[in-house]
């Protein structure tokens, strides 16, 4: 028999609804849906991806818990961006590394939005000692960085993206083969998915198998800042 579906139609119907209605009575009013319908799909599917990761990235942790775990808050934080908007219209799911304590550490990532539906690996905006042990891995080991980022399982699934310098990095060979991946600001890798495919039966293994399929990339960039993978 097939797996069930992680999530179906009506979490994105309910992130429509929200985009349109994007106040707090409204969500107040809209609480119970928004826990049936978004809240507690996420939930369980952190906790079934949690008995698969062990087996292939045991450091990153699957935290199913409704508050503080592996599941972004709904509320935005509108202290400094000109939206004041209270709730996001998303749904981010991400699994860190153990030791992590916000988003900027190596991790997995779901992102759920109608229209913009993708799974993410490596490490997004990292600080600055961070990003210079990745710029440094890079440069003494060139051989392992691009025999990952070349590798037909990775290329066939993962598109590196993110910001970048328009510069060489200051201390690094402007000259250097692998110049244009120490500008990188970001070391993340992106799959794009169809707007359907999180309700689709099997998603969940198909997602497990993705993120294998990045497991070298991951430990690069893991083991770049001295953390175990």
């Amino acid at each position: 028999m097939p797996a069930q579906p992680s999530f179906d139609k009506s979490l994105f119907s309910f992130l429509r609804a929200l985009k349109k209605n994007n106040e707090r009575d409204w969500f107040k009013a809209n609480k119970p849906r928004y826990q049936a319908q978004v809240r507690d799909p996420a939930l369980d599917f952190i906790a079934e991806f949690g008995t698969k990761i062990q087996g292939f990235a045991p450091h990153i942790v699957a935290d199913p818990r409704p508050v503080g775990g592996s599941l972004f808050r709904i509320h935005r934080d509108t202290r400094f961006g000109k939206d004041k908007t209270p709730y996001k219209t998303h749904v981010g799911i991400h699994f860190r590394h153990e030791v992590a304590k916000d988003a900027h550490a190596p991790g997995y990532y779901l992102h759920l939005e109608p229209g913009n539906v993708f799974m993410g690996a490596g490490i997004w905006r990292p600080d600055g000692p961070t990003v210079k042990m990745i710029r440094e891995a890079i440069v003494e080991e060139p051989g392992r960085y691009k025999k990952i980022t070349k590798a037909k399982v990775f290329r066939e699934s993962w598109k590196l993206s993110g910001d970048a310098l328009k510069r060489p990095p200051r201390g690094f060979d402007a000259e250097h083969e692998l110049v244009e991946e120490l500008k990188r600001k970001d070391f993340i890798a992106i799959q794009n998915l169809k707007d359907n495919t999180p309700f689709e039966a099997g998603f969940l293994n198909d997602y497990v198998k993705a993120c294998k399929s990045a497991k070298n990339w991951m430990a690069f960039l893991t083991e770049a800042i001295g953390l175990p993978f």
